[in-house]
């Protein structure tokens, strides 16, 4: 049985006018990272830097391979059914704009329907023209701080890219597999250590209770699994252990 498309097979990272290799090999990065393979190159710099290109795409470098270039913007979404444009100065209609995050589900929604999907960056030193941001349906606002908003330009495509990839729900953080430590098992581990403090010389009878109580902090500040236990009450044994069988070694006795 296929697995089930995913939308962001549908998503396209669309560069116009680019002009370093090594963004080029960051961008191609930053999609392998977040799921996409669809790259398109419209009129890129034909004297693109190759070596610093594959230094920054390392494992990523087929996305470049099997890029897309284009000669115009229309000619590289022409089939899209959302062309969602980039920009991070106001004025000409900017007010419409939404953050990535805003417009994700929507763009997966598009893509999830088979259409695909643009997302399109401007050139390093100029962004997106007027020309260019009028064909957009989807106006996209990067946050950042109003004093200095121009961001790199791998770096607008990462975070574009990540947010379509965390709102389509496709990674999960591994769940904890050891299960939370018994209080009876916990008591166990904590008159070990106590046994533990004495032998060693760590501590005294006197001050024993003290020490405890500051275990007991430790332990208390974060869920603790069986596994937690077993390591802590391993060691406590083994220190104990050491502290009654093996034996001091021999006192030197003073030079005449």
């Amino acid at each position: 049985m296929n697995p089930r498309p995913s939308p962001l097979d549908n998503i396209r990272i669309v560069c116009v006018n680019t002009l370093y290799g090594g963004n080029i090999g960051s961008i191609c990065r930053a999609m392998k990272n977040c799921g996409l393979s669809h790259l398109t190159l419209v009129n890129p710099d034909p004297d693109l830097d190759q070596i610093e290109l594959r230094k920054m795409a390392l494992k990523a470098l087929p996305v470049y391979e099997n890029r897309r270039e284009c000669a115009t913007l229309d000619e590289a979404v022409a089939d899209c059914g959302a062309v969602a444009v980039t920009s991070g100065i106001d004025g000409f209609h900017r007010e419409q704009a939404r953050t990535p995050r805003d417009w994700a589900p929507e763009l997966l929604d598009i893509a999830a329907t088979g259409s695909p999907v643009a997302l399109v960056f401007g050139a390093e030193d100029k962004g997106l023209c007027n020309d260019d941001l009028k064909r957009g349906t989807h106006w996209i606002r990067i946050p950042s701080d109003p004093e200095y908003s121009s961001l790199n330009l791998s770096q607008a495509v990462l975070i574009c890219a990540h947010e379509l990839f965390v709102a389509n729900g496709s990674f999960t953080l591994q769940d904890e597999r050891s299960p939370p430590a018994t209080h009876a098992f916990r008591e166990r581990m904590f008159d070990t250590w106590a046994e533990t403090c004495l032998s060693t010389g760590f501590c005294k009878d006197d001050k024993l209770n003290h020490m405890m109580m500051g275990l007991r902090r430790i332990f208390s500040r974060g869920a603790c699994t069986e596994n937690d236990v077993k390591i802590m009450l391993g060691l406590a044994r083994q220190c104990d252990w050491a502290a009654k069988h093996v034996p001091e070694p021999p006192t030197t006795p003073p030079s005449s």
